[in-house]
Parts: structure tokens; C-alpha cells; sequence
């Protein structure tokens, strides 16, 4: 029986995607204080103090698959999300237009829920998120 051989450069892709990991987590690290409350509490557990999925369950009293999906929509959300473009743009945008955008963007606010917040009807909430979504899309697109 022949013996399969392993590839000669194993080591170097373990390196390249424990790099790739160590930027992303460090990249989340330095953008954990964009998060607030529970989200911030529960990434910081996670990333910062190294917690498992199953201990940051048993605290919380929930399912571990409800913590690692939440988990996982705030690291994207931070990694990627519309927030981070209208915070590459945020001079062209208004202080309460970047508010607006932090609450539904990278808090998950509903427009319903950040209408109660700022006191606004609904429909105001939804034309300031079509008009940041506008701001942005062009800048983009100028920018390429």
C-alpha cells in the first residue's frame, strides 16, 4: 500500500491563512468600540477574553446557536457593512445622517425603532436611510 504523500507547501498555506485570521481579528478588535450594549459586551467576551461559544451561552441563558449567529451578523456587519462605507464617507454626510446610520446599520434597529428613538415619524427615518444610501452609492461610484 503506497503512502500518500503531503504536500511540500502545507506549512506555508497554514501561515498565509493564519495571517488572513489574525488581520480579520484584529481588525475587528480596533472597530469593537463602534459597538454598544450587549453587542459590544458580547464581542468583547469573544474576542477580547477568548470565550467560548458555549460559555457566553451558558451566561447569557440562550442556545449556543443563537450566540455564534449573533456573533457572526456583528462581525460582518463590522467587517463590511454599509456603516463602515457611510464612515469612509462620513464628510459628506451629516451627524445625525451617521447616527441614523449606526443605528440601523450596524445596531439592527428597525426604522420603527429608531423613529421611537429620535422622536421622528417613520417615514422621515426611511427617507434620511434612502438619502445616506444615495450619498454613498454615488461617492462609490465616482471613486470607482
Amino acid at each position: 500500500m503506497e503512502m500518500k504523500r503531503i504536500h511540500e507547501n502545507i506549512a506555508e498555506q497554514t501561515i498565509n491563512v493564519k495571517g488572513l485570521y489574525r488581520s480579520r481579528i484584529e481588525m475587528l478588535r480596533s472597530r469593537l468600540n463602534l459597538l454598544s450594549g450587549t453587542d459590544k459586551l458580547l464581542m468583547t467576551m469573544y474576542i477580547e477574553h477568548g470565550n467560548s461559544i458555549r460559555q457566553i451561552a451558558r451566561i447569557r441563558g440562550v442556545t449556543e446557536t443563537s450566540i455564534a449567529r449573533r456573533i457572526r451578523a456583528i462581525s460582518k456587519r463590522l467587517a463590511n457593512g454599509p456603516y463602515i462605507d457611510c464612515l469612509r464617507y462620513r464628510d459628506k454626510l451629516t451627524s445625525l445622517q451617521l447616527a441614523i446610520a449606526k443605528d440601523y446599520y450596524l445596531m439592527g434597529l428597525s426604522m420603527r425603532r429608531i423613529a421611537a428613538k429620535r422622536r421622528w415619524s417613520y417615514y422621515r427615518v426611511r427617507d434620511t436611510l434612502i438619502e445616506i444610501r444615495s450619498i454613498v452609492n454615488e461617492l462609490q461610484r465616482r471613486t470607482g
